[in-house]
């Protein structure tokens, strides 16, 4: 009877059967933003030079330490602060900490395709053209499932998204490029962005501002409480297109300021409060030197392929600033945000990226 009693204990304790407390997922994405700057801050190259910076003054007394920990800290201090205590982040590679693309493209519609599938499709997916991604995405698996049906959403910054979700198909509510909040029952708050919205284009044809990305995903995520959600932001990238290091800063930082908003409203809100699990991500890495190019991404850029992640909900142990030698792939992000749900996701054409089990407490031991 004792023995009984005991293996029961075992089971009861048993970190593989630990209920998990995700009941959503946010995926969110910084175009474009290099490891470099997640983990170092400004670069030293860059931050002063008037080819890429008009005042380079300013930018090295908003941005500029001596020391990287603290640079990073003043670009990106909900990273930083919050991340880095009660989360975990991977692709420091001044410790060996590897994340990379797997995909041969290292521009953005592949690596939006290998983060929300799972798996590269270099045969289909390689170029940005507007075309509907042949493929399931993790968001169409769990649209498909009872318990997440008609509880996903998407909303990103470029115009590209609805196909590479494939939102004719999927049937998941996408908002990207310049969309406006559309229905019946429009907030006022929806009403004055698609005001605004309108008035307010941009520098760019394809891509809007992240400011209406952010306040349209905030307010629908208030108004109808999804469970799993895309927010991709577009700002560092086109920035850094423009050869404007100045810009892709204050874009970085304004984008941390984002993700502390969502997160804070989630912990704010009785649905959401310690049931929810951010996933940050980029969709590939930038050149380096010469320094110019930092400007482009590309299999013709080396270290365009060189990626991070971060991770922060209730699952996950906080191991903060990952520095274990290892390699991870984009293509492990789809499976693991399935997981998080209790969810086995797959592809019947492609072997998709395992889970990143470290970031679940109830898998690590798997």
């Amino acid at each position: 009877m004792k023995k009984i009693g005991f293996l029961l204990l075992l089971i009861l304790c048993s970190p593989i059967l630990k209920a998990q407390q995700t009941e959503n997922v946010f995926v969110i994405t910084l175009d474009g933003l290099r490891w470099q700057e997640l983990f170092g801050g400004a670069d030293s190259l860059l931050v002063n030079d008037p080819d890429y910076v008009d005042k380079p003054e300013e930018l090295t007394k908003r941005f500029w330490r001596q020391d990287p920990l603290e640079r990073r800290e003043i670009l990106m201090p909900f990273f930083w602060n919050e991340l880095a205590k009660n989360g975990q982040l991977y692709g420091n590679r001044q410790y060996g900490n590897k994340v990379n693309c797997s995909n041969t493209k290292w521009f953005s519609y592949p690596g939006y395709h290998e983060i929300l599938c799972g798996f590269a499709d270099d045969e289909h997916v390689n170029s940005n053209n507007k075309i509907n991604n042949p493929n399931q995405t993790v968001l169409e698996y769990l649209n498909n499932q009872k318990a997440y049906s008609g509880k996903v959403a998407a909303f990103g910054s470029w115009d590209v998204f609805p196909f590479i979700i494939n939102k004719e198909r999927s049937g998941i509510p996408v908002n990207a490029g310049f969309d406006t909040a559309k229905g019946k029952n429009l907030t006022e708050r929806e009403k004055l962005l698609n005001e605004l919205q309108s008035e307010i284009r941009g520098p760019w044809s394809g891509v809007r501002l992240d400011p209406f990305t952010h306040h349209y995903a905030l307010e629908y995520i208030k108004k109808n409480k999804p469970k799993v959600v895309l927010i991709a932001y577009g700002e560092t990238d086109d920035f850094a297109h423009d050869g404007e290091y100045d810009q892709y800063l204050y874009a970085a930082y304004q984008t941390d300021q984002y993700i502390k908003a969502l997160w804070d409203y989630v912990q704010s809100d009785k649905q959401y409060k310690d049931k929810t699990t951010f996933v940050i991500t980029t969709d590939h890495g930038r050149g380096s030197y010469p320094k110019e190019q930092w400007k482009h991404h590309g299999h013709e850029q080396k270290g365009s392929d060189q990626i991070w992640f971060a991770v922060i909900g209730p699952d996950t142990p906080a191991l903060g600033e990952v520095k274990e030698e290892s390699q991870y792939y984009q293509k492990q992000i789809a499976k693991t945000v399935a997981a998080f749900l209790g969810e086995n996701y797959t592809n019947e054409k492609f072997e998709t990226g395992t889970v990143v089990r470290d970031m679940i407490s109830n898998q690590a031991s798997k």
